[in-house]
Protein backbone atom coordinates (compact mmCIF):
# COMPACT_ATOMS: atom_id res chain seq x y z
CA UNK A 1 0.00 0.00 0.00
CA UNK A 2 2.73 2.44 1.00
CA UNK A 3 4.74 1.41 -2.06
CA UNK A 4 1.74 2.12 -4.31
CA UNK A 5 1.31 5.54 -2.71
CA UNK A 6 5.00 6.31 -3.29
CA UNK A 7 4.74 5.29 -6.94
CA UNK A 8 1.66 7.50 -7.45
CA UNK A 9 3.40 10.40 -5.74
CA UNK A 10 6.50 9.91 -7.92
CA UNK A 11 4.40 9.80 -11.10
CA UNK A 12 2.55 12.93 -10.01
CA UNK A 13 5.77 14.85 -9.32
CA UNK A 14 7.61 13.79 -12.50
CA UNK A 15 5.05 13.30 -15.27
CA UNK A 16 1.64 14.60 -14.22
CA UNK A 17 3.03 17.80 -12.69
CA UNK A 18 5.07 18.44 -15.85
CA UNK A 19 1.88 18.28 -17.91
CA UNK A 20 0.09 20.38 -15.27
CA UNK A 21 2.70 23.14 -15.56
CA UNK A 22 2.71 23.24 -19.36
CA UNK A 23 1.54 26.54 -20.84
CA UNK A 24 0.76 27.37 -24.45
CA UNK A 25 3.11 30.32 -24.03
CA UNK A 26 6.00 27.84 -23.68
CA UNK A 27 5.57 26.56 -27.25
CA UNK A 28 7.12 29.48 -29.26
CA UNK A 29 10.59 29.43 -27.62
CA UNK A 30 10.56 25.63 -27.66
CA UNK A 31 10.09 25.75 -31.43
CA UNK A 32 13.16 27.98 -31.79
CA UNK A 33 15.20 25.64 -29.56
CA UNK A 34 13.98 22.59 -31.51
CA UNK A 35 15.11 24.28 -34.74
CA UNK A 36 18.57 24.67 -33.18
CA UNK A 37 18.54 21.00 -32.25
CA UNK A 38 17.80 19.84 -35.79
CA UNK A 39 20.52 22.10 -37.20
CA UNK A 40 22.80 19.06 -37.13
CA UNK A 41 20.78 17.46 -39.95
CA UNK A 42 23.38 18.55 -42.52
CA UNK A 43 26.45 17.73 -40.39
CA UNK A 44 27.23 14.35 -41.95
CA UNK A 45 26.42 15.61 -45.46
CA UNK A 46 28.77 18.57 -44.97
CA UNK A 47 31.60 16.27 -43.87
CA UNK A 48 31.25 14.04 -46.94
CA UNK A 49 30.79 17.04 -49.26
CA UNK A 50 34.14 18.48 -48.15
CA UNK A 51 35.81 15.09 -48.51
CA UNK A 52 34.37 14.24 -51.96
CA UNK A 53 34.04 17.63 -53.67
CA UNK A 54 36.48 20.13 -52.14
CA UNK A 55 40.25 20.04 -51.94
CA UNK A 56 40.49 21.81 -48.60
CA UNK A 57 43.28 20.90 -46.20
CA UNK A 58 42.77 19.97 -42.57
CA UNK A 59 44.60 23.16 -41.55
CA UNK A 60 42.25 25.30 -43.63
CA UNK A 61 39.18 23.57 -42.18
CA UNK A 62 40.54 24.10 -38.66
CA UNK A 63 40.98 27.81 -39.41
CA UNK A 64 37.47 27.94 -40.84
CA UNK A 65 36.18 26.34 -37.66
CA UNK A 66 37.82 29.16 -35.70
CA UNK A 67 36.04 31.78 -37.82
CA UNK A 68 32.73 29.90 -37.64
CA UNK A 69 32.94 29.97 -33.83
CA UNK A 70 33.37 33.74 -33.66
CA UNK A 71 29.64 34.59 -33.95
CA UNK A 72 29.06 32.99 -30.53
CA UNK A 73 31.41 35.60 -29.06
CA UNK A 74 28.82 38.15 -30.16
CA UNK A 75 26.11 36.72 -27.92
CA UNK A 76 26.79 39.27 -25.16
CA UNK A 77 26.14 42.42 -27.23
CA UNK A 78 23.34 40.61 -29.08
CA UNK A 79 21.65 39.82 -25.76
CA UNK A 80 21.76 43.47 -24.80
CA UNK A 81 20.42 44.43 -28.24
CA UNK A 82 17.46 42.09 -27.67
CA UNK A 83 16.69 43.92 -24.40
CA UNK A 84 16.90 47.28 -26.18
CA UNK A 85 14.48 46.23 -28.95
CA UNK A 86 12.40 43.91 -26.75
CA UNK A 87 9.08 44.57 -28.45
CA UNK A 88 10.55 43.88 -31.91
CA UNK A 89 12.94 41.07 -30.97
CA UNK A 90 11.03 38.64 -33.22
CA UNK A 91 12.46 40.51 -36.22
CA UNK A 92 15.91 39.22 -35.24
CA UNK A 93 14.65 35.63 -35.61
CA UNK A 94 13.67 36.46 -39.20
CA UNK A 95 17.16 37.84 -39.78
CA UNK A 96 18.74 34.68 -38.36
CA UNK A 97 16.39 32.48 -40.39
CA UNK A 98 17.34 34.31 -43.58
CA UNK A 99 21.03 33.67 -42.90
CA UNK A 100 20.43 29.97 -42.19
CA UNK A 101 18.31 29.58 -45.34
CA UNK A 102 20.95 31.34 -47.46
CA UNK A 103 23.63 28.98 -46.12
CA UNK A 104 21.52 25.90 -46.93
CA UNK A 105 20.63 27.15 -50.42
CA UNK A 106 24.31 27.79 -51.19
CA UNK A 107 25.16 24.20 -50.29
CA UNK A 108 22.21 22.88 -52.31
CA UNK A 109 23.35 24.95 -55.30
CA UNK A 110 26.92 23.66 -55.02
CA UNK A 111 25.67 20.07 -55.29
CA UNK A 112 22.83 20.40 -57.80
CA UNK A 113 24.01 23.37 -59.90
CA UNK A 114 27.76 23.11 -59.53
CA UNK A 115 28.78 24.73 -62.81
CA UNK A 116 26.46 27.71 -62.42
CA UNK A 117 27.75 28.34 -58.88
CA UNK A 118 31.39 27.96 -59.92
CA UNK A 119 30.88 30.47 -62.74
CA UNK A 120 30.22 33.16 -60.13
CA UNK A 121 32.75 32.11 -57.46
CA UNK A 122 34.88 29.10 -56.58
CA UNK A 123 33.21 26.23 -54.74
CA UNK A 124 35.64 26.71 -51.86
CA UNK A 125 34.69 30.38 -51.51
CA UNK A 126 30.97 29.51 -51.56
CA UNK A 127 31.59 26.90 -48.86
CA UNK A 128 33.35 29.48 -46.65
CA UNK A 129 30.41 31.89 -47.03
CA UNK A 130 27.90 29.16 -46.16
CA UNK A 131 30.01 28.06 -43.16
CA UNK A 132 29.97 31.60 -41.72
CA UNK A 133 26.33 32.46 -42.43
CA UNK A 134 24.80 29.50 -40.59
CA UNK A 135 26.38 29.96 -37.12
CA UNK A 136 25.66 33.69 -37.24
CA UNK A 137 22.00 32.92 -37.86
CA UNK A 138 21.87 30.34 -35.08
CA UNK A 139 23.46 32.57 -32.44
CA UNK A 140 20.96 35.35 -33.22
CA UNK A 141 18.04 32.95 -32.88
CA UNK A 142 19.43 31.36 -29.70
CA UNK A 143 19.79 34.77 -28.05
CA UNK A 144 16.16 35.64 -28.84
CA UNK A 145 14.96 32.20 -27.69
CA UNK A 146 16.58 32.77 -24.27
CA UNK A 147 14.65 36.03 -23.96
CA UNK A 148 11.41 34.36 -25.07
CA UNK A 149 11.66 31.80 -22.23
CA UNK A 150 11.39 34.66 -19.73
CA UNK A 151 8.40 36.13 -21.55
CA UNK A 152 6.71 32.71 -21.74
CA UNK A 153 6.38 32.24 -17.96
CA UNK A 154 3.23 33.97 -16.68
CA UNK A 155 3.58 36.43 -13.82
CA UNK A 156 -0.11 36.41 -12.89
CA UNK A 157 -2.67 33.69 -12.32
CA UNK A 158 -6.00 33.39 -14.18
CA UNK A 159 -7.63 35.60 -11.52
CA UNK A 160 -5.01 38.35 -11.96
CA UNK A 161 -3.16 37.71 -8.70
CA UNK A 162 0.65 37.67 -8.70
CA UNK A 163 2.09 34.14 -8.60
CA UNK A 164 4.08 33.12 -5.52
CA UNK A 165 7.83 32.45 -5.50
CA UNK A 166 7.47 28.66 -5.26
CA UNK A 167 5.05 28.48 -8.20
CA UNK A 168 7.15 30.89 -10.26
CA UNK A 169 10.30 28.86 -9.59
CA UNK A 170 8.50 25.68 -10.62
CA UNK A 171 7.29 27.24 -13.88
CA UNK A 172 10.73 28.64 -14.72
CA UNK A 173 12.33 25.26 -13.96
CA UNK A 174 9.80 23.57 -16.23
CA UNK A 175 10.40 26.12 -18.99
CA UNK A 176 14.19 25.73 -18.88
CA UNK A 177 13.91 21.94 -18.66
CA UNK A 178 11.66 21.89 -21.70
CA UNK A 179 14.12 24.17 -23.52
CA UNK A 180 16.95 21.67 -23.02
CA UNK A 181 14.55 18.85 -23.95
CA UNK A 182 13.64 20.61 -27.20
CA UNK A 183 17.33 20.83 -28.13
CA UNK A 184 17.96 17.16 -27.35
CA UNK A 185 14.75 16.15 -29.15
CA UNK A 186 16.15 17.85 -32.23
CA UNK A 187 19.30 15.71 -31.96
CA UNK A 188 17.21 12.53 -31.63
CA UNK A 189 15.17 13.55 -34.68
CA UNK A 190 18.34 14.18 -36.67
CA UNK A 191 19.80 10.80 -35.72
CA UNK A 192 16.63 9.03 -36.85
CA UNK A 193 16.45 10.91 -40.16
CA UNK A 194 20.11 10.27 -40.93
CA UNK A 195 19.71 6.55 -40.26
CA UNK A 196 16.86 6.42 -42.81
CA UNK A 197 18.44 8.73 -45.41
CA UNK A 198 21.84 7.04 -45.40
CA UNK A 199 20.61 3.45 -45.44
CA UNK A 200 22.71 1.62 -48.06
CA UNK A 201 24.31 4.85 -49.30
CA UNK A 202 27.79 3.27 -49.42
CA UNK A 203 26.64 1.06 -52.32
CA UNK A 204 25.34 3.94 -54.48
CA UNK A 205 27.11 5.68 -57.36
CA UNK A 206 28.48 9.17 -56.77
CA UNK A 207 25.62 10.84 -58.68
CA UNK A 208 23.04 9.01 -56.55
CA UNK A 209 24.86 10.02 -53.37
CA UNK A 210 24.86 13.64 -54.55
CA UNK A 211 21.08 13.48 -55.07
CA UNK A 212 20.64 12.35 -51.46
CA UNK A 213 22.96 15.11 -50.22
CA UNK A 214 20.97 17.73 -52.13
CA UNK A 215 17.67 16.34 -50.83
CA UNK A 216 18.87 16.61 -47.24
CA UNK A 217 19.84 20.27 -47.73
CA UNK A 218 16.37 20.98 -49.11
CA UNK A 219 14.81 19.16 -46.15
CA UNK A 220 16.94 21.30 -43.83
CA UNK A 221 15.10 24.42 -45.04
CA UNK A 222 12.49 23.31 -42.51
CA UNK A 223 14.89 24.57 -39.80
CA UNK A 224 14.34 28.32 -40.40
CA UNK A 225 10.62 27.65 -41.04
CA UNK A 226 10.26 26.05 -37.60
CA UNK A 227 11.91 28.97 -35.81
CA UNK A 228 9.90 31.56 -37.77
CA UNK A 229 6.71 29.64 -36.96
CA UNK A 230 7.58 29.95 -33.26
CA UNK A 231 7.83 33.74 -33.56
CA UNK A 232 4.58 33.98 -35.54
CA UNK A 233 2.83 31.91 -32.88
CA UNK A 234 4.22 34.11 -30.10
CA UNK A 235 3.03 37.26 -31.86
CA UNK A 236 -0.43 35.75 -32.37
CA UNK A 237 -0.63 34.83 -28.66
CA UNK A 238 0.32 38.34 -27.56
CA UNK A 239 -2.17 39.89 -29.98
CA UNK A 240 -4.92 37.64 -28.61
CA UNK A 241 -4.03 38.59 -25.04
CA UNK A 242 -4.03 42.29 -25.99
CA UNK A 243 -7.56 41.96 -27.42
CA UNK A 244 -8.74 40.37 -24.17
CA UNK A 245 -7.27 43.21 -22.12
CA UNK A 246 -8.91 45.82 -24.38
CA UNK A 247 -12.27 44.13 -23.82
CA UNK A 248 -11.61 44.43 -20.08
CA UNK A 249 -11.21 48.19 -20.51
CA UNK A 250 -7.44 48.60 -20.17
CA UNK A 251 -5.83 51.43 -22.14
CA UNK A 252 -3.06 50.88 -24.70
CA UNK A 253 -0.30 52.08 -22.38
CA UNK A 254 -1.23 49.52 -19.72
CA UNK A 255 -1.56 46.77 -22.35
CA UNK A 256 1.87 47.68 -23.68
CA UNK A 257 3.34 47.45 -20.18
CA UNK A 258 1.76 44.09 -19.40
CA UNK A 259 2.45 42.35 -22.73
CA UNK A 260 4.96 43.98 -25.01
CA UNK A 261 7.38 45.85 -22.73
CA UNK A 262 7.23 44.54 -19.13
CA UNK A 263 9.32 46.50 -16.66
CA UNK A 264 11.29 49.63 -17.34
CA UNK A 265 12.64 50.47 -20.77
CA UNK A 266 16.24 49.30 -21.15
CA UNK A 267 18.95 51.93 -21.22
CA UNK A 268 21.96 51.22 -23.47
CA UNK A 269 24.89 49.84 -21.51
CA UNK A 270 28.05 50.68 -23.41
CA UNK A 271 30.06 48.39 -21.15
CA UNK A 272 28.20 45.47 -22.76
CA UNK A 273 28.79 46.61 -26.33
CA UNK A 274 32.38 47.60 -25.56
CA UNK A 275 33.04 44.32 -23.79
CA UNK A 276 31.61 42.35 -26.70
CA UNK A 277 33.79 44.28 -29.13
CA UNK A 278 36.86 43.69 -26.96
CA UNK A 279 35.99 39.98 -26.75
CA UNK A 280 35.91 39.68 -30.56
CA UNK A 281 39.00 41.86 -31.04
CA UNK A 282 41.04 39.78 -28.59
CA UNK A 283 39.98 36.50 -30.20
CA UNK A 284 40.78 37.82 -33.68
CA UNK A 285 44.14 39.29 -32.67
CA UNK A 286 45.33 36.07 -31.02
CA UNK A 287 43.66 33.68 -33.46
CA UNK A 288 45.26 35.27 -36.52
CA UNK A 289 48.79 35.35 -35.11
CA UNK A 290 51.16 32.59 -34.09
CA UNK A 291 51.46 33.58 -30.43
CA UNK A 292 52.76 31.10 -27.83
CA UNK A 293 50.11 30.08 -25.27
CA UNK A 294 47.42 31.52 -27.56
CA UNK A 295 44.62 29.46 -25.97
CA UNK A 296 45.60 30.52 -22.47
CA UNK A 297 45.84 34.20 -23.46
CA UNK A 298 42.40 34.12 -25.12
CA UNK A 299 40.93 32.34 -22.09
CA UNK A 300 42.37 34.73 -19.49
CA UNK A 301 41.51 37.81 -21.56
CA UNK A 302 37.99 36.58 -22.26
CA UNK A 303 37.48 35.73 -18.59
CA UNK A 304 38.60 39.22 -17.55
CA UNK A 305 36.15 40.82 -20.00
CA UNK A 306 33.21 38.60 -18.96
CA UNK A 307 33.91 39.11 -15.23
CA UNK A 308 33.99 42.87 -15.79
CA UNK A 309 30.59 42.68 -17.49
CA UNK A 310 29.18 40.48 -14.71
CA UNK A 311 30.40 43.06 -12.17
CA UNK A 312 28.58 45.79 -14.10
CA UNK A 313 25.39 43.73 -14.27
CA UNK A 314 25.35 42.73 -10.60
CA UNK A 315 25.09 46.42 -9.68
CA UNK A 316 21.54 46.21 -11.00
CA UNK A 317 20.67 43.57 -8.36
CA UNK A 318 20.11 43.90 -4.62
CA UNK A 319 23.25 43.04 -2.62
CA UNK A 320 21.95 39.67 -1.41
CA UNK A 321 20.91 38.56 -4.90
CA UNK A 322 24.17 39.86 -6.34
CA UNK A 323 26.20 37.74 -3.92
CA UNK A 324 23.98 34.74 -4.54
CA UNK A 325 24.44 35.08 -8.32
CA UNK A 326 28.22 35.21 -7.92
CA UNK A 327 28.21 32.17 -5.63
CA UNK A 328 25.94 30.25 -8.00
CA UNK A 329 28.11 31.14 -10.98
CA UNK A 330 31.28 29.98 -9.21
CA UNK A 331 29.74 26.62 -8.29
CA UNK A 332 28.40 25.95 -11.81
CA UNK A 333 31.65 27.15 -13.41
CA UNK A 334 33.84 24.81 -11.35
CA UNK A 335 31.47 21.89 -11.92
CA UNK A 336 31.69 22.36 -15.70
CA UNK A 337 35.42 23.22 -15.78
CA UNK A 338 36.81 19.93 -14.45
CA UNK A 339 39.02 18.02 -16.93
CA UNK A 340 37.87 15.06 -19.03
CA UNK A 341 39.92 12.02 -20.11
CA UNK A 342 40.16 13.28 -23.69
CA UNK A 343 40.34 11.42 -26.98
CA UNK A 344 42.65 8.72 -25.60
CA UNK A 345 39.77 7.02 -23.80
CA UNK A 346 37.79 6.79 -27.05
CA UNK A 347 40.84 5.49 -28.95
CA UNK A 348 41.18 2.75 -26.32
CA UNK A 349 37.55 1.65 -26.73
CA UNK A 350 38.04 1.46 -30.51
CA UNK A 351 41.45 -0.20 -30.58
CA UNK A 352 41.28 -2.51 -27.57
CA UNK A 353 37.57 -3.02 -26.91
CA UNK A 354 36.49 -3.15 -30.57
CA UNK A 355 33.83 -0.41 -30.44
CA UNK A 356 33.06 0.48 -34.08
CA UNK A 357 31.40 3.56 -35.60
CA UNK A 358 27.94 2.01 -35.50
CA UNK A 359 28.18 1.08 -31.83
CA UNK A 360 29.48 4.54 -30.90
CA UNK A 361 26.55 6.03 -32.85
CA UNK A 362 24.18 3.80 -30.89
CA UNK A 363 25.71 5.08 -27.65
CA UNK A 364 25.18 8.65 -28.86
CA UNK A 365 21.53 7.98 -29.65
CA UNK A 366 21.02 6.28 -26.28
CA UNK A 367 22.60 9.28 -24.56
CA UNK A 368 20.28 11.74 -26.34
CA UNK A 369 17.12 9.77 -25.61
CA UNK A 370 17.98 9.14 -21.98
CA UNK A 371 18.96 12.76 -21.43
CA UNK A 372 15.35 13.60 -22.24
CA UNK A 373 14.12 11.01 -19.74
CA UNK A 374 16.58 12.17 -17.10
CA UNK A 375 15.53 15.79 -17.34
CA UNK A 376 11.88 14.81 -16.86
CA UNK A 377 12.64 12.56 -13.89
CA UNK A 378 15.00 15.03 -12.19
CA UNK A 379 12.87 18.15 -12.78
CA UNK A 380 11.04 17.97 -9.41
CA UNK A 381 14.39 17.79 -7.63
CA UNK A 382 15.64 20.85 -9.51
CA UNK A 383 12.50 22.81 -8.62
CA UNK A 384 12.78 22.01 -4.89
CA UNK A 385 16.49 21.88 -4.16
CA UNK A 386 19.20 24.54 -4.16
CA UNK A 387 21.81 24.70 -6.90
CA UNK A 388 24.55 23.83 -4.41
CA UNK A 389 22.70 20.67 -3.34
CA UNK A 390 22.11 19.65 -6.96
CA UNK A 391 25.78 20.12 -7.90
CA UNK A 392 26.89 18.02 -4.91
CA UNK A 393 24.54 15.18 -5.91
CA UNK A 394 25.53 15.33 -9.58
CA UNK A 395 29.23 15.39 -8.63
CA UNK A 396 28.89 12.28 -6.48
CA UNK A 397 26.90 10.47 -9.18
CA UNK A 398 29.47 11.48 -11.81
CA UNK A 399 32.27 10.11 -9.62
CA UNK A 400 30.52 6.77 -9.26
CA UNK A 401 29.82 6.60 -13.00
CA UNK A 402 33.52 7.05 -13.78
CA UNK A 403 34.20 3.66 -12.17
CA UNK A 404 32.90 1.53 -15.11
CA UNK A 405 35.29 3.26 -17.54
CA UNK A 406 38.19 2.69 -15.16
CA UNK A 407 37.07 -0.92 -14.78
CA UNK A 408 36.97 -1.41 -18.57
CA UNK A 409 40.59 -0.27 -18.82
CA UNK A 410 41.69 -2.77 -16.16
CA UNK A 411 39.69 -5.63 -17.74
CA UNK A 412 36.68 -5.95 -15.43
CA UNK A 413 34.62 -6.96 -18.49
CA UNK A 414 36.61 -10.21 -18.74
CA UNK A 415 35.55 -11.19 -15.23
CA UNK A 416 31.91 -10.10 -15.65
CA UNK A 417 31.64 -11.89 -19.00
CA UNK A 418 32.85 -15.15 -17.44
CA UNK A 419 30.43 -14.80 -14.53
CA UNK A 420 27.40 -14.06 -16.79
CA UNK A 421 28.03 -16.39 -19.73
CA UNK A 422 29.17 -13.50 -21.90
CA UNK A 423 26.16 -11.23 -21.26
CA UNK A 424 27.87 -8.48 -19.25
CA UNK A 425 30.72 -7.77 -21.67
CA UNK A 426 32.47 -4.49 -22.52
CA UNK A 427 29.61 -3.26 -24.73
CA UNK A 428 26.99 -4.10 -22.09
CA UNK A 429 28.93 -2.12 -19.47
CA UNK A 430 29.36 0.81 -21.88
CA UNK A 431 25.63 0.91 -22.63
CA UNK A 432 24.71 0.83 -18.93
CA UNK A 433 27.26 3.54 -18.11
CA UNK A 434 26.00 5.75 -20.95
CA UNK A 435 22.42 5.15 -19.83
CA UNK A 436 23.12 6.39 -16.30
CA UNK A 437 25.52 9.21 -17.17
CA UNK A 438 23.59 10.83 -20.03
CA UNK A 439 21.45 13.46 -18.24
CA UNK A 440 24.16 14.91 -15.96
CA UNK A 441 25.66 17.56 -18.26
CA UNK A 442 22.35 19.09 -19.33
CA UNK A 443 20.77 18.88 -15.88
CA UNK A 444 23.58 20.94 -14.37
CA UNK A 445 22.70 23.99 -16.49
CA UNK A 446 18.95 24.08 -15.87
CA UNK A 447 19.05 25.48 -12.28
CA UNK A 448 21.42 28.26 -13.41
CA UNK A 449 19.15 29.26 -16.30
CA UNK A 450 16.13 29.11 -13.98
CA UNK A 451 17.81 31.42 -11.46
CA UNK A 452 18.60 33.99 -14.16
CA UNK A 453 15.07 33.86 -15.58
CA UNK A 454 13.58 34.46 -12.12
CA UNK A 455 15.96 37.04 -10.67
CA UNK A 456 17.48 39.12 -13.47
CA UNK A 457 16.05 42.67 -13.80
CA UNK A 458 13.11 42.78 -16.21
CA UNK A 459 14.88 45.24 -18.48
CA UNK A 460 18.04 43.09 -18.76
CA UNK A 461 16.80 39.49 -19.02
CA UNK A 462 18.39 38.73 -22.39
CA UNK A 463 21.59 40.50 -21.39
CA UNK A 464 21.94 38.40 -18.23
CA UNK A 465 21.28 35.21 -20.20
CA UNK A 466 23.91 36.11 -22.80
CA UNK A 467 26.64 37.14 -20.34
CA UNK A 468 26.11 34.12 -18.07
CA UNK A 469 26.02 31.83 -21.13
CA UNK A 470 29.41 33.25 -22.14
CA UNK A 471 30.66 32.65 -18.60
CA UNK A 472 29.55 29.01 -18.52
CA UNK A 473 30.90 28.46 -22.05
CA UNK A 474 34.24 29.68 -20.73
CA UNK A 475 33.98 26.90 -18.16
CA UNK A 476 33.94 24.42 -21.05
CA UNK A 477 37.00 26.17 -22.50
CA UNK A 478 38.70 25.79 -19.12
CA UNK A 479 37.77 22.11 -19.13
CA UNK A 480 39.41 21.73 -22.56
CA UNK A 481 42.57 23.43 -21.30
CA UNK A 482 42.75 21.26 -18.18
CA UNK A 483 42.09 18.17 -20.32
CA UNK A 484 45.05 19.17 -22.50
CA UNK A 485 47.26 19.58 -19.43
CA UNK A 486 46.20 16.17 -18.05
CA UNK A 487 47.04 14.55 -21.38
CA UNK A 488 50.45 16.20 -21.33
CA UNK A 489 51.13 14.68 -17.91
CA UNK A 490 49.66 11.25 -18.74
CA UNK A 491 50.61 10.64 -22.37
CA UNK A 492 48.30 8.38 -24.39
CA UNK A 493 48.94 7.66 -28.08
CA UNK A 494 47.17 5.64 -30.76
CA UNK A 495 48.97 3.89 -33.59
CA UNK A 496 49.64 6.14 -36.60
CA UNK A 497 50.91 4.58 -39.83
CA UNK A 498 52.16 6.01 -43.10
CA UNK A 499 49.35 5.73 -45.66
CA UNK A 500 51.75 4.90 -48.50
CA UNK A 501 54.18 2.47 -46.86
CA UNK A 502 52.19 1.16 -43.90
CA UNK A 503 55.14 1.93 -41.63
CA UNK A 504 54.23 2.66 -38.02
CA UNK A 505 55.16 6.27 -37.29
CA UNK A 506 53.68 6.49 -33.76
CA UNK A 507 53.10 3.28 -31.77
CA UNK A 508 49.97 2.82 -29.65
CA UNK A 509 50.63 3.39 -25.95
CA UNK A 510 47.77 3.14 -23.44
CA UNK A 511 49.97 2.32 -20.44
CA UNK A 512 49.17 5.63 -18.67
CA UNK A 513 45.46 5.74 -19.53
CA UNK A 514 44.43 4.05 -16.28
CA UNK A 515 46.26 6.66 -14.19
CA UNK A 516 44.70 9.41 -16.34
CA UNK A 517 41.17 8.04 -15.79
CA UNK A 518 41.71 7.78 -12.02
CA UNK A 519 43.19 11.28 -11.76
CA UNK A 520 40.37 12.84 -13.78
CA UNK A 521 37.75 11.03 -11.66
CA UNK A 522 39.30 12.25 -8.40
CA UNK A 523 39.57 15.85 -9.63
CA UNK A 524 36.00 15.69 -10.96
CA UNK A 525 34.72 14.83 -7.47
CA UNK A 526 37.02 16.67 -5.07
CA UNK A 527 37.28 20.06 -6.81
CA UNK A 528 33.49 20.75 -7.23
CA UNK A 529 32.82 19.59 -3.66
CA UNK A 530 35.56 21.92 -2.38
CA UNK A 531 34.08 24.80 -4.39
CA UNK A 532 30.62 24.19 -2.93
CA UNK A 533 32.04 24.05 0.60
CA UNK A 534 33.98 27.30 0.14
CA UNK A 535 31.06 29.19 -1.41
CA UNK A 536 28.50 27.93 1.12
CA UNK A 537 30.82 28.92 3.96
CA UNK A 538 31.20 32.48 2.68
CA UNK A 539 29.04 35.59 2.11
CA UNK A 540 28.34 34.24 -1.39
CA UNK A 541 26.26 31.39 0.03
CA UNK A 542 23.40 30.39 -2.28
CA UNK A 543 20.17 28.96 -0.95
CA UNK A 544 18.11 29.32 -4.13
Amino acid sequence: MNFGRLVRRWLDETLIDLVRQLRWSFVPPLMVYFAAGISGLTGIVGTFFVKEYLGLSAAFLAALGFWAGLPWALKMPLGHLVDLVWRWKGVLVYVGAAMIAASLLIMYGLIEHTQAMRSMMSAEAWFVVASLLAPTGYVIQDTVADAMTVEAVPRFGPDGTTLGDAETKGLHTTMQTLGRMALISGLVFVAAVNIVMFAGVEQLAQAEKAAIYARIYLMALAIPLVSISGVVLAQAMMASRARQLRQQGLDEREIDRLIYQPGEATEPNWWIFGGGAAFVALTLAIGLTDVPLAQEIVFVGSMAIVLTLIRQLTRKLPVDKSRMLIGTAIIVFVFRAVPLPGAGATWFTIDRLGFDQQFLSVLSLIASVLTLVGMVVLRPMMARRSIAWIVVVLTMIGGMLSLPNIGLYYGVQEWTARMTAGVVDARFIAVIDTTLESPLGQVAMIPMLTWIARNAPTDLKATFFAVMASFTNLALSASSLFTKYMNEVFVVTREVTDAATGEVQVPADYSQLGELLIAVALIGVLVPLAAVALVQGSRLRTSD
